[in-house]
């Protein structure tokens, strides 16, 4: 396609719904240049802390999420409608050149349905394994359907639906190790444990791996940790953390994960669809702790995508007793750290798990 084209990417107030579309954006730039991105995203903290070090527009939408309670509900409505009409004469302004591409979420609804009503080209990217509602409908409303994993095709008629991989952000074809290692103030000679909630932190993982903390001291000679706590956390973490027994660095954010994980010799964190996909692609072994407040427990199915080829192992949380996820967690992640043909075993399980050209098949398929 040799027009210029302007996309719109929906999606937003996670991570996981803003890293596959900066992925793809990424493609799409460098097949046509001429191309123009606008994200449409949440209002949530989260959205402009990772879109603003990309240099793509992007438009934060009055959309909120679904809630049970009618307070909830009517923010619900009334941010639906005005999202709606607002994008909707944003696209009519563009309708010849416009493509909407979402990938879920609530801020993804009121953007694909002002699209489809101007007939403009919608496709979705899906990455969780088991999609939600929303996604099951606006998966109607699209041309096409990218979905990571094939376990998902079963959720969306099969001529719209396609399984590619996870879209990873083109920096995980070029890690910068130095580069993190420099910034970081990290020791290059020993072996790293990445901790990570995932782009807006986890509380419960951090207070366990504080409670563990001291049982580091016997690896402090051969390991480090750099501890990703999420913005809202960071404080609270430091300010708990008086001498630790081993080299420990805690940070709120980190812009480039790619060169993040390229440091990491082994990584804790959540189950995500996209954690599980950039776990593969960095080829680490990986504790993974599947977020469990989910009714459908859809990361310990991610989780069991690179289980059961003995790339990760699986820390699970029990909500009614926190105490046995701690030991559970300190057991697991000592264990590992001790057995380094364990660890070069699964990371090269999760180097067979990886898939790395979603970003381009999405992109090419678009611009056709």
């Amino acid at each position: 396609m040799t027009k210029s084209l302007h996309i719109f990417f929906a999606g937003g107030g996670t991570g996981g719904h803003l890293y596959p579309a900066i992925a793809v954006a990424e493609q799409i730039q460098k097949l046509t240049p001429q191309s123009q991105i606008t994200f449409l995203c949440s209002s949530r903290a989260v959205d402009a802390r990772v879109l603003t070090p990309t240099g793509y527009e992007f438009l934060p939408l009055p959309a909120k999420g679904f809630g049970l309670s009618p307070k909830q509900a009517v923010h619900f409505y009334a941010g639906f409608i005005k999202s709606y009409y607002f994008v909707k004469q944003l696209l009519a302004a563009e309708r010849e050149n416009a493509v909407v591409v979402g990938t879920g979420g609530f801020v993804c609804a009121p953007v694909v349905f002002a699209a489809r009503s101007l007939k403009i080209p919608v496709f979705l990217i899906n990455v969780d394994i088991v999609p939600g509602k929303a996604n099951r409908l606006l998966g109607r409303l699209s041309q096409k359907v990218f979905v990571q994993f094939e376990d998902t095709l079963r959720y969306f008629k099969t001529q719209k639906a396609v399984a590619v991989g996870c879209p990873l952000r083109s920096g995980f074809s070029h890690p910068d190790r130095k580069t993190a290692i420099a910034a970081l103030n990290l020791d290059p000679n020993k072996k790293t444990v990445l901790i990570t909630g995932a782009s807006s932190g986890s509380r419960d993982i951090n207070n366990a791996i504080l409670s563990i903390l001291p049982q580091f001291e016997r690896f402090a000679d051969d390991w480090q940790i750099v501890h990703l706590t999420g913005q809202a956390n960071f404080q609270s973490v430091v300010s708990q953390v008086k001498n630790s027994p081993v080299k420990y660095v805690p940070i709120e954010y980190y812009d480039s994960m790619p060169d993040l994980y390229a440091v990491a010799d082994l990584i804790v964190g959540r189950s995500g669809a996209v954690s599980v996909a950039e776990y593969a692609a960095a080829a680490k072994p990986s504790i993974c702790i599947p977020y469990p407040y989910h009714k459908d427990n859809h990361q310990y199915l991610n989780a069991e995508q690179l289980t059961r080829y003995g790339a990760a192992v699986v820390a699970a949380q029990d909500l009614k007793n926190p105490q046995q996820f701690v030991e559970c967690l300190e057991k697991t992640l000592l264990e590992l750290m001790s057995d380094e043909p364990r660890q070069k075993r699964m990371a090269e399980a999760a180097a067979v798990c990886a898939k790395i050209d979603a970003a381009e098949i999405i992109a090419k398929t678009i611009l056709q």
